[in-house]
């Protein structure tokens, strides 16, 4: 019988491998966290600025905001929003909304495989809850799940949202460490929106919609 083909190179590596030791996770550095000396206010008048200057709508809100949503899509031409029922933001607006006769509510909870068409080709408007905001950016941290999935944030031609005032932070780096993602781990799937979705061209001529919604609609709630 034969004896069989050494491979010395490769034995020394299956070796190495064999007795090595796990490695031991260091916890994180310590470095000042970055952020701004601004008052909620001032957060907010940045974050809103800085927004509005990307072509978003911001609209500040109370605990009638189903009622101004409801007056915005109506001017824009919408017909339905499509929300998740599942979500505590999905309550209010089945609770609090006028008129479901003008603009009909369309609550999402088929897979995409069985709602495609629907969702695709007959959504004017899509809404979602929001994480949080950086005020020294104007961006929309989002954090989709099985109850609100990233379709509708993406798909319909108008994403609204609602985020509360008080969970609008100077930094991404603050909103990290507020959030405690370094100790709980980040999400799988964390989003960061500034502005509507927007491309241009070789001849730099700016296009809206071209990857995902045309138009984003940014409802503050200050009342909590």
């Amino acid at each position: 019988m034969a004896s069989p083909v050494t491979n010395p190179a490769r034995d020394r590596i299956l070796q190495r491998l064999g007795g090595a030791r796990p490695r031991v996770l260091r916890p994180p550095p310590e470095n000042p966290v970055r952020r701004f000396d601004w008052s909620p206010q001032e957060r907010l008048r940045r974050f809103e600025a800085a927004l509005t200057a990307v072509r978003a709508e911001v609209i500040r809100v109370g605990a009638d905001w189903p009622a101004i949503l409801f007056e915005r899509l109506r001017a824009k031409g919408a017909v339905n929003l499509r929300y998740a029922p599942a979500t505590p933001l999905g309550a209010e607006v089945e609770r609090a909304w006028p008129d479901p006769k003008l603009i009909q509510l369309l609550p999402h909870r088929e897979p995409i495989e069985t709602c495609r068409q629907d969702l695709f080709a007959a959504s004017d408007a899509g809404l979602t809850g929001c994480l949080g905001g950086i005020a020294e950016t104007g961006t929309l941290v989002l954090w989709p799940s099985v109850k609100e999935p990233r379709l509708l944030s993406l798909v319909p031609p108008i994403h609204a949202l609602v985020v509360e005032a008080h969970r609008i932070r100077s930094t991404f780096h603050e909103f990290l460490v507020e959030e405690n993602w370094v100790g709980l781990g980040m999400p799988t799937n964390a989003l960061l929106i500034s502005g509507p979705s927007k491309s241009a061209d070789i001849e730099q001529t700016l296009a809206y919609g071209v990857h995902g919604p045309k138009e984003l609609l940014v409802l503050v709630r200050v009342d909590g």
